[in-house]
């Protein structure tokens, strides 16, 4: 079974073409309504199941409500889809083909040349800072679209809130040695302006990676320790 989290924050204008054409792709939709205050959860109840967050919560923890929801039907894959149209549905099948091949997770890769140049900027800098910290080979870390094995959710479960979610993901997936691909995706941007993480969510970011970085590297010395005390 194929099931799709789609974590939605005031997207009436764009949900329901995004899940009319979703639906060809999996068999189910799970849509984490995270808050909104317009009819986003209304809309989408036409094509799926709806989680109502009370208040905006952030795109980690709808990622993670969705998740638990998912598992009761038994998935075997797991795609994670934006609300807001930059997610085109019919890239599924490249994700689809890498993860039959084995792959534990596939990441979506968009085309820098397509970006504003902010973004662009920004991005490049967390890829960069994160094959630094990592020594993971990745090209786009704060791409959402994503597709993944449901058993593997307990090795790369998530803390994070908010936008951080993606780098966090991808680090529990270098320090889990997983297997990692990425496929290339339409680059999309509507009109009217970008309303993913900003350049101060980017700054939060990039500390944030560091400190997670300290984090991971101490629980994995203490588990090699209990490990070698278990041997002796």
């Amino acid at each position: 079974m194929k099931v799709a989290i789609v974590p939605a924050y005031n997207e009436e204008g764009e949900i329901d073409h995004v899940l009319r054409r979703l639906r060809n792709y999996v068999d189910k939709i799970i849509v984490v309504d995270d808050g909104s205050r317009d009819k986003t959860g209304m809309i989408a109840k036409k094509y799926a199941i709806v989680i109502k967050h009370p208040v905006n919560l952030g795109k980690g923890a709808a990622l993670r409500t969705g998740c638990k929801e998912a598992l009761k039907f038994k998935p075997r894959y797991l795609f994670f889809v934006d609300a807001d149209g930059q997610h085109d549905p019919d890239d599924i099948v490249k994700f689809l083909e890498k993860l039959e091949k084995g792959y534990d997770l596939v990441q979506g890769v968009r085309d820098y040349d397509k970006m504003p140049l902010l973004k662009k900027i920004g991005n490049l800098i967390l890829t960069f800072a994160f094959k630094i910290l990592f020594g993971f080979n990745t090209k786009d870390t704060q791409c959402g679209y994503k597709g993944l094995r449901s058993e593997i959710l307990p090795r790369i479960l998530w803390n994070s809130n908010d936008y951080f979610v993606e780098s966090e993901i991808l680090a529990r997936v270098a320090v889990n040695n997983l297997r990692y691909c990425e496929v290339p995706i339409k680059t999309i941007y509507k009109k009217g302006g970008y309303k993913g993480a900003t350049i101060f969510d980017g700054l939060k970011i990039f500390i944030r990676l560091i400190v997670l970085k300290i984090i991971l590297n101490t629980s994995k010395k203490k588990s090699k320790r209990s490990m070698l005390k278990a041997t002796k």
